[in-house]
């Protein structure tokens, strides 16, 4: 159970032992960062404060990522990436939400079955899944787009604008150079149905994924 059981009761945070990891962990971890405020924003349909609050810590971590990418040793980057971490995941951004978590369950069978890097694993296959999701979740990757990524809506229905939003986070990613294709991770075609059996399915999202879309998801993402 993830309650106040497994929350540590107090923590000391320190950006400055965060230098001297390698660059692939540190991009890495940018983009866990990220997957975790995506998997509980992308879920309701309300007006709830805390998509606002998710929006300023996404918009953070873009820039402070920016920055730290081609200065790792910037203080303020780095100190602004380890607060937003924590407030990734410490329930604060969870508040009143269903929240989503299949980018996670899919990208945990995936390192189950190849030892790669977490945080790889999830920008390799988020891409795919939130695009395979849009038909479900137009105005919420509508929103994704004007409020995260400045996408300008006039003139474009609700799909152009959320498309626009994803292609501004592939642009992101690229730019701070984390995977896009599980193929990197040492996936083949033969291990899909094998990673597909090992995906917890959950149904708080806003489409809840059977066994041949997960497949379709994970070949989209080779």
């Amino acid at each position: 159970v993830f309650d106040e059981r497994v929350m540590p009761r107090f923590s000391i945070l320190n950006p400055t032992y965060t230098y001297t990891l390698p660059h692939y962990q540190m991009v890495a971890g940018f983009f866990d960062i990220m997957s975790h405020l995506m998997e509980q924003y992308f879920s309701n349909t309300d007006n709830n404060t805390s998509d606002y609050l998710n929006e300023g810590l996404m918009r953070s971590l873009i820039h402070s990522s920016r920055i730290a990418v081609k200065n790792p040793e910037d203080y303020e980057a780095r100190s602004n990436i380890m607060w937003t971490a924590t407030w990734a995941l410490n329930t604060l951004v969870g508040c009143g939400k269903r929240q989503d978590w299949m980018v996670h369950m899919i990208g945990q069978a995936i390192g189950a079955h190849t030892d790669a890097t977490h945080g790889m694993t999830l920008s390799a296959i988020s891409l795919p899944y939130y695009h395979h999701i849009l038909p479900y979740a137009t105005d919420k990757l509508r929103r994704f787009a004007t409020t995260v990524w400045d996408i300008r809506p006039e003139g474009k229905n609700d799909r152009q604008v959320a498309e626009e939003g994803l292609a501004a986070l592939e642009s992101w990613m690229r730019e701070i150079g984390v995977v896009l294709s599980i193929k990197e991770l040492g996936v083949t075609e033969e291990m899909l149905e094998g990673i597909t059996d090992s995906t917890i399915i959950f149904d708080s999202g806003y489409h809840k994924l059977n066994r041949e879309e997960i497949i379709e998801i994970l070949r989209k993402s080779l």
